[in-house]
C-alpha cells in the first residue's frame, strides 16, 4: 500500500497544532489515562485505522495498560477485564464514532451510564478525546497513511 500523500498535519502545520491542542484538553480533565488510551485504541479499531492501531497500544503499554486489555478492547461488553467506567467510557466512543449507524446515534441510556461514572467536566473531556481521535482516523484513512511511517 501507498499512501496517497503526505501526512495532512505534516503538510498543515496549523492544523497539527490544533490537533495536538485539541487532544490535550482530554489529558487535562482528570481522565484515566488507560480510559483514554482505550477510547483511542477502540475508535480506531472501528474507524480501520493502522496508524492508530499501530500507535496507541505502545503509548498505552508505556502507562502499563495491559496486553491481555488491549486485545480484548473489541468485545468490551463480554471480556471481564475492564471497569465499569470504562464499559461506558467505550459505549459513548463507539456511539460518537457510529453516529450515522443508528436513528439515535447516542441513546440517552448511553450518556446516562458515562454521566453515572464521569462529571460534567470529565465528560466534555471524553467527549473531546473521541472526536479528536475520530479526526486523526479520518485525516489516516482518507489519505491511506502506512502505520509506522509517521514522521511527527
Amino acid at each position: 500500500m501507498q499512501s496517497r500523500m503526505k501526512n495532512v498535519a505534516t503538510i498543515l502545520p496549523a492544523a497539527m497544532h490544533a490537533l495536538q491542542a485539541l487532544s490535550k484538553v482530554s489529558r487535562e480533565v482528570d481522565l484515566p489515562p488507560k480510559t483514554l488510551g482505550l477510547v483511542h485504541l477502540r475508535a480506531s479499531q472501528i474507524n480501520g485505522c493502522s496508524v492508530c492501531l499501530d500507535m496507541h497500544p505502545r503509548m498505552a503499554k508505556e502507562i502499563g495498560e495491559t496486553e491481555q486489555r488491549m486485545f480484548t478492547v473489541a468485545g468490551w461488553r463480554d471480556a471481564p477485564h475492564f471497569t465499569e467506567a470504562e464499559r461506558a467510557a467505550l459505549a459513548l466512543t463507539e456511539a460518537v464514532t457510529r453516529l450515522a449507524d443508528a436513528s439515535d446515534p447516542v441513546p440517552d441510556a448511553v450518556w446516562t451510564e458515562a454521566a453515572r461514572h464521569y462529571d460534567e467536566r470529565q465528560l466534555a473531556g471524553l467527549l473531546v478525546a473521541i472526536v479528536a481521535i475520530n479526526c486523526w482516523n479520518r485525516l489516516n484513512v482518507a489519505t491511506r497513511q502506512i502505520a509506522g511511517a509517521q514522521s511527527w
